[in-house]
C-alpha cells in the first residue's frame, strides 16, 4: 500500500514460515530494526548495521507487519478512517527501516554478500504484500470506509486516501476468487526473483567489461577526464593505465573526445551489449519471461495488457494518450537527426576521415558541429562546472524559490564518500539530505534520489529524510571534480526530486512527497534543471577551478544559442526507448525474441541507423529491474511536457525563474502537496489551465503543428 520499502513492488502467498513469534526477540537485537533515534527526528544506524543484520530484519519485520494487520482486522467496531486507515498507515514501520536499509545496501554497496541476501529475500520479499493487499477481511474494512466517505464528513485528502488503499487493493486482486488470488501472489514472488537476476546480470557487465587503456589510446581526451580515468584504474589495482569503466558517466566523455575510432567502437559496443553478450549473464530470456508474466497478472486483473494496467493511474491514463504524445513527437525528432546526421557527415568529409557517420561517431562528430555552428567547445565548459559549487547553487536556488537552508552535519554513513546536511526553513528542522555522488564497485549505475523517510504529521510528524545518488568519476585526490554539462543538468534533475520530498505537507506519508503517479514524479524535477542555466546560478557558482573567475558572459551566450543543439538525438534515443518499452506491454501474450523484436519495431517506427535505444531491452533498468516504469518510461516525456509549460509561467513573470509569486504558487500548488491532490488538479491549480503540448515543440526547437 503505502509501502516505502520492501513491499513495494511484489507480492505472493506468505508461508506460516514467515510467522515464528520467537522473531520479536531477534527483532530487538537487530540494529536493521531498531527505531531511528537521536537528533534530525531520529538519525539511520549505519554505524550499527551489517549485510548479514537484513535478511533476519525483513523477515521479523515481515512478520510483525503481518500481525498488526491480524490485529486491525480483528476490531469489533465498525471501520472507521481512524480504525482501518490510519492504523494500516501506522503499520510495518519496523520493516519498512528494515526495507530502507536493504534497498541502500542493494543499491549502493552491492557487495557479493549483498548479492546473496537479494537472491535469498527478492522471492520471500513478495509474499506479505500480496498476504496484506489481499486480505479480504482488511480489504472488507478499506472498503466499507471508502463507500462511507461522504457520510463520515472526512477532508479531502483523507477521502484520496481511502480511495487510494481501495482502489490499489482491487488493482492487487482483492476482489478475485481465491485460485485468482493464489495465482498473482505466484507470479509477484516469481517477477521478485527475475528483477533480482536482471539486475545482477547487468551488473556483472558493467564490472565485467572495463577497457584499460595506456595514455597514447587517449589522443583528444581531455586532462581532466583523463586523471578520472587514472583515479579508476588505479582503484581497480591498474596504478598507471587508464580505464573506461562501463558505465555511461565514464563511457559518453570518451565517446565524445577519443580520436581512436577503433576505440570508440569498442567501447561503445561494451555498452550497448550490457545484459546482451549471449553468455550466462545475457538478460534476454528473463526479460522473455517477465513479459510473459505480467500479461498473465494483467489478464487475471481483469485488463488486455500489463499497459493498461499500469497506465490506469497515471496521468495519462491509456496507453493510447502516452502513444499519442510519443507519436506527436518521434517525426520531428527523427527529422531532425537527418539534419544533425548530415552536419556530422559534411564535418568528416571535410577532414578526409573517409567513413560513413556510425552510433559511435554521433557524440564524437557532434561536439565538432557543436564547435562549429555555436562556436561552443563543451570542454571549455567544463572547467566552470565543479560539482562541489553547483551544489552549492543547487542549494542557493532552492533557498531563493523555498526559503530552504542548508548545514552540514555529521551522522553516520553508508559509505565515507557520503555526506549529509541538515535543511531549515525559518529556523525549523525539515529534513536531512545525504549526498552521495561518486562511481564505484557495487553501485548501480546512472543517477537517482530516494526517500529514505517521508514526512507526515501523525503523532507529532516525521521529518524527511532524502538521498542523492550519482556516478561521477571521483579524480585525484585533492583536485577538484569537473562534470559536464549534461551532468550538471542531471545534478539538478535528481535535486529537483529530492526538494519535491523536503517540500512535503501531508498528513499521511502514503500521499506524502514523491509518492505520485509515475507520469508526475519527473515533473519536479526536470523542471528544476532550468534553475542550472539561470544567470543568478552561474555568476555566482560556475567559477573556473584554477582561477576563480565566473563563467564568461559570451560562453553562457553561446549555450543559450545551442539550447536545441543535438535535440534530435536526445529525443530519439530516450522516445525509441519509450515506445519500445510500450510496444513491448502492449503485445500482449506474443511469444517475443526480445533482440528480434527491438530490430523489427525500431525499423517499423525508420529508427536512424545513427542512434541506438538509450536503454536497449536486456539492459532497461527501468523496466526489467522492477515493474518501476514498465510500461511507463514515456513519463519522461509527459512529465517534460508538463515541465515546457510551467517553465514558461516562470518566463512569462516579472522576476523570471525567481518570481516570488510563481514560486509561491509552485510550492503551494504542487511542491507541497505529493499526491493529497489529483496531479491533473493541481497543474491547473499551478497554470490556470491544462498543459499546452506546444510549449514542448518550442523547448526543443521542433516545428509547431
Amino acid at each position: 500500500m503505502r509501502r516505502r520499502t520492501f513491499l513495494a513492488a511484489s507480492a505472493a502467498t506468505a508461508s506460516a514460515a514467515l510467522l515464528p513469534r520467537a522473531a520479536g526477540a531477534q527483532a530487538a537485537a537487530n540494529p536493521a530494526l531498531a527505531e531511528w533515534t537521536g537528533a534530525y527526528g531520529g538519525i539511520i544506524p549505519f554505524d550499527k548495521v551489517k549485510v548479514e543484520d537484513l535478511a533476519p530484519a525483513l523477515e521479523a519485520g515481515m512478520a510483525e507487519e503481518l500481525r498488526e494487520i491480524d490485529a486491525i482486522t480483528r476490531v469489533r467496531s465498525m471501520p472507521t478512517f481512524e480504525n482501518t486507515i490510519v492504523a494500516l498507515e501506522k503499520a510495518g514501520a519496523a520493516g519498512d527501516r528494515a526495507g530502507t536499509l536493504y534497498g541502500i545496501w542493494g543499491a549502493t554497496l552491492n557487495s557479493p554478500a549483498m548479492q546473496a541476501v537479494q537472491k535469498e529475500m527478492e522471492p520471500k520479499l513478495a509474499a506479505p504484500s500480496d498476504k496484506i493487499v489481499q486480505n479480504e477481511a482488511r480489504f472488507q474494512r478499506i472498503e466499507a470506509v471508502y463507500q462511507n466517505r461522504d457520510k463520515a464528513n472526512l477532508t479531502p485528502e483523507q477521502k484520496r486516501l481511502a480511495w487510494l488503499y481501495w482502489n490499489n487493493g482491487v488493482r492487487a486482486g482483492a476482489k478475485l476468487p481465491p485460485e485468482g488470488k493464489a495465482r498473482v501472489a505466484a507470479i509477484n514472488t516469481e517477477l521478485a526473483g527475475l528483477y533480482t537476476q536482471f539486475n545482477q546480470n547487468l551488473l556483472a557487465d558493467e564490472e565485467g567489461y572495463d577497457l584499460f587503456l595506456t595514455e597514447a589510446d587517449l589522443d583528444g581526451v581531455p586532462a581532466s577526464i583523463r586523471g578520472g580515468m587514472a583515479a579508476d584504474a588505479k582503484a581497480r589495482g591498474k596504478d598507471g593505465q587508464f580505464v573506461v569503466v562501463n558505465t555511461r558517466s565514464s563511457v559518453d566523455p570518451f565517446l565524445t573526445y577519443a580520436r581512436r575510432r577503433d576505440l570508440r567502437e569498442k567501447v561503445w559496443r561494451n555498452f550497448v551489449n550490457r545484459g546482451d553478450n549471449g553468455d550466462a549473464r545475457d538478460n534476454n530470456a528473463i526479460v522473455k519471461k517477465i513479459l510473459k508474466l505480467r500479461v498473465e497478472r494483467a489478464n487475471l486483473l481483469g485488463y488486455p495488457t500489463h499497459a493498461h494496467w499500469r497506465l490506469e493511474v497515471a496521468m495519462a491514463k491509456t496507453p493510447d494518450a502516452a502513444m499519442a504524445l510519443m507519436m506527436q513527437v518521434w517525426p520531428a525528432a527523427i527529422a531532425r537527426v537527418k539534419e544533425e546526421v548530415a552536419d556530422m557527415q559534411a564535418i568528416a568529409d571535410q577532414e578526409g576521415a573517409k567513413i560513413t557517420i556510425e552510433p559511435w561517431d554521433y557524440r564524437y562528430y557532434a561536439e565538432k558541429v557543436r564547435i562549429a555552428k555555436y562556436d561552443l567547445d563543451m570542454d571549455e565548459v567544463k572547467p566552470y562546472m565543479q560539482l562541489e559549487k553547483l551544489r552549492e547553487g543547487m542549494f542557493w536556488a532552492s533557498g531563493q524559490l523555498y526559503g530552504f537552508e542548508y548545514k552540514p552535519v555529521t551522522v553516520p554513513v553508508a559509505h565515507p564518500d557520503i555526506r549529509v546536511w541538515e535543511v531549515t526553513r525559518d529556523g525549523q528542522h525539515v529534513g536531512l539530505w545525504y549526498f552521495d555522488p561518486y562511481a564505484r564497485p557495487g553501485k548501480r549505475s546512472g543517477a537517482w534520489m530516494n526517500a529514505y523517510r517521508t514526512q507526515d504529521k501523525l503523532d507529532g510528524g516525521t521529518a524527511t529524510i532524502v538521498s542523492n545518488n550519482c556516478n561521477f568519476v571521483k579524480g585525484l585526490a585533492g583536485a577538484p571534480v569537473l562534470i559536464s554539462w549534461d551532468d550538471a543538468e542531471t545534478l539538478f534533475h535528481e535535486f529537483g526530486h529530492a526538494i519535491h520530498g523536503l517540500n512535503a505537507d501531508a498528513t499521511y506519508p502514503s500521499l506524502s512527497g514523491t509518492r505520485v503517479a509515475r507520469d508526475y514524479v519527473e515533473f519536479p524535477s526536470q523542471l528544476n534543471e532550468h534553475w542550472l542555466s539561470t544567470p543568478e546560478v552561474l555568476n555566482r557558482f560556475a567559477l573556473h577551478h584554477e582561477t576563480g573567475q565566473p563563467i564568461p558572459a559570451e560562453l553562457v551566450e553561446k549555450i543559450k544559442r545551442a539550447d536545441t543543439f543535438n535535440q534530435g538525438f536526445d529525443t530519439t534515443e530516450f522516445l525509441a526507448s519509450a515506445l519500445i518499452d510500450m510496444k513491448l506491454h502492449l503485445a500482449g501474450d506474443a511469444d517475443i525474441d526480445p533482440d528480434a523484436f527491438e530490430r523489427e519495431e525500431l525499423a517499423k517506427l525508420g529508427m536512424p541507423k545513427e542512434i541506438v535505444m538509450r536503454h536497449r531491452t536486456p539492459q532497461f533498468q527501468h523496466v526489467f529491474a522492477s515493474d518501476g516504469y514498465s510500461a511507463g518510461y514515456y513519463s519522461y516525456l509527459w512529465a517534460d511536457t508538463l515541465t515546457a509549460d510551467a517553465a514558461e509561467a516562470f518566463k512569462e513573470a516579472p522576476g523570471g525563474f525567481y518570481d516570488k509569486a510563481v514560486a509561491k504558487r509552485l510550492h503551494d500548488d504542487i511542491m507541497s502537496k505529493g499526491n493529497t491532490v489529483d496531479p491533473a488538479d493541481q497543474f491547473r491549480a499551478f497554470r490556470g489551465r491544462d498543459p499546452d503540448t506546444a510549449a514542448l515543440m518550442r523547448d526543443r526547437g521542433f516545428p509547431v503543428t
